[in-house]
């Protein structure tokens, strides 16, 4: 096995974009329920559990339903959802990400997934390059959220690393904390004011220099 360090990735913000799939998901829900659904409603709705989100949707809409339609448009809304990720492809990657893939896997760096998402591999199928991933970690494998480091410890685990040998790319603040609670090192995809607490940030992959990513990863 190489010495060098492994790579952990969250999944929708870092790989992929999903949210816009939720979004528009939501949105014909809502108007199916007789009201629209803005984008900056759907941002209020982002990190919360699938149920709070249907919720908070009633509540924009000002709209109550029995616990039975309750369970039966979520569960539609969840259909939907998974029929519109299933048409990715590997174009759906977010820019920058195929070269940082394409680097870890030539120079036989190990990466996970650690992933919230119970449609992680799914999503990963679709765009191709599921078995590109040492271990995948999904909603499905544990049992706590993010900032809790459970999701990133386990998938250090099924790589055979130690914590301080794994490097997390995240966008939210809950997985930055997540990642630094591990003991592992952070790096933070998208707004550095936000993810502030992050070891190293970048705005999105396309910023990664491959130079930055050798000295980050191989071990000398």
């Amino acid at each position: 096995m190489n010495k060098h360090k492994a790579i952990i990735f969250d999944l929708d913000g870092v790989i992929v974009d999903t949210a816009k799939f939720h979004f528009l998901a939501w949105k014909k829900l809502a108007n199916e329920l007789g009201f629209d659904f803005s984008e900056e409603q759907n941002e209020a709705m982002k990190g919360l559990s699938r149920v709070h989100s249907f919720q908070k949707l009633l509540e924009f809409g000002n709209k109550e339903v029995s616990n039975a339609d309750f369970e039966r448009h979520l569960y539609n809304k969840n259909q939907d959802y998974l029929q519109r990720i299933s048409t990715m492809a590997e174009n759906d990657l977010l820019p920058g990400v195929k070269k940082v893939l394409d680097f870890l896997i030539e120079n036989q760096i190990p990466f996970a997934l650690g992933s919230a998402s119970k449609n992680a591999r799914l999503i990963l199928k679709s765009l191709k390059i599921e078995n590109q991933f040492a271990a995948i970690v999904d909603g499905t494998d544990v049992q706590k959220a993010k900032p809790d480091p459970e999701v990133f410890l386990t998938a250090s685990e099924k790589l055979k690393k130690s914590p301080a040998e794994c490097i997390v790319f995240e966008d939210s603040v809950a997985g930055i904390e997540a990642a630094n609670s591990a003991g592992m090192t952070s790096i933070g995809i998208g707004d550095a004011t936000i993810l502030k607490e992050a070891d190293y940030n970048f705005l999105d992959f396309t910023e990664i220099e491959i130079g930055c990513l050798e000295k980050l990863v191989l071990k000398k």
